[in-house]
C-alpha cells in the first residue's frame, strides 16, 4: 500500500524492486560508496532516471530504502534471538549484530551515514536501534541518561569509525566493542554498590 492506501501498481512494485536489487549490485562493488549515481543506478536497473525520483525522492530516499530492506534480516535476527543475560551482554549482542550488519553492508551504510540530512539519525533504522539500546541501558542508569548513552555506544559503530578501524582484523574491533559497553553499563552499578 502506498501512503495514500492505496494498492501500489504491479509494475511500480517490480520497478522498485529492480532498482533496489541494480543499487545493492552498484553499491555492494563500489570501493568508493559516492560515486555511485541516480544515473548509474538507472542504466543498471534498466529504468528511467524519473522513475527513480517517482519512487525515491532522492538519492537518500533510496537509500534509506535500501537499509530498510537489508535492514529487515537483522531486525528478524535480533527478534529470534533475543539476546539474554544482563543489561551488558544484551547490549553488546545489539551492538555486535549491528556491527556485523554494518560490515556485510559497507557500502550501503557508509553512503547512507554520508547523506547528509538522511544520515545517520534520521532514519528509521537507527531509531529502533537507538530506542532498543537506551531500554536497555535504562536498566542501569535510569531513563534520564539512557537516550545520550545510547546515543554514544551506537557512535561506537558508526560506518566511517569501521571503515576507519578496517586495517585490524574484525574480532578486535568485536572486542574493543564489548569493553566499552562494559565500562559503559558497569560504571553506575561501582557507584551504586559503593558503602
Amino acid at each position: 500500500m502506498t501512503a495514500t492506501g492505496r494498492k501500489e501498481r504491479a509494475d511500480a512494485v517490480r520497478n522498485r524492486e529492480t532498482v533496489l536489487a541494480a543499487a545493492a549490485r552498484l553499491l555492494d562493488a563500489a570501493d568508493d560508496p559516492d560515486q555511485v549515481s541516480m544515473s548509474d543506478i538507472a542504466t543498471a536497473a534498466g529504468v528511467g532516471k524519473g522513475t527513480l525520483f517517482r519512487g525515491f525522492g532522492d538519492r537518500t530516499g533510496l537509500l534509506q530504502a535500501l537499509a530498510e530492506q537489508r535492514g529487515e534480516r537483522l531486525r528478524a535476527e535480533l527478534a529470534a534471538n533475543r539476546p539474554s543475560g544482563g543489561p551488558a551482554e544484551r547490549a553488546t549482542a545489539t551492538l555486535d549484530a549491528i556491527l556485523r550488519f554494518k560490515l556485510a553492508n559497507r557500502s550501503l551504510m557508509l553512503a547512507l551515514e554520508n547523506a547528509g540530512s538522511g544520515s545517520p539519525y534520521r532514519n528509521s533504522t537507527y531509531d529502533r536501534w537507538h530506542g532498543q539500546l537506551a531500554e536497555i541501558v535504562a536498566e542501569i542508569h535510569g531513563p534520564d541518561n539512557a537516550g545520550y548513552l545510547a546515543h554514544a555506544l551506537l557512535a561506537a559503530v558508526r560506518s566511517d569509525l569501521i571503515e576507519h578501524l578496517s586495517d585490524q582484523p574484525p574480532a578486535r574491533t568485536r572486542d574493543g566493542l564489548a569493553y566499552l559497553v562494559r565500562a559503559v553499563l558497569a560504571g553506575d552499578q561501582r557507584r551504586q554498590n559503593a558503602p
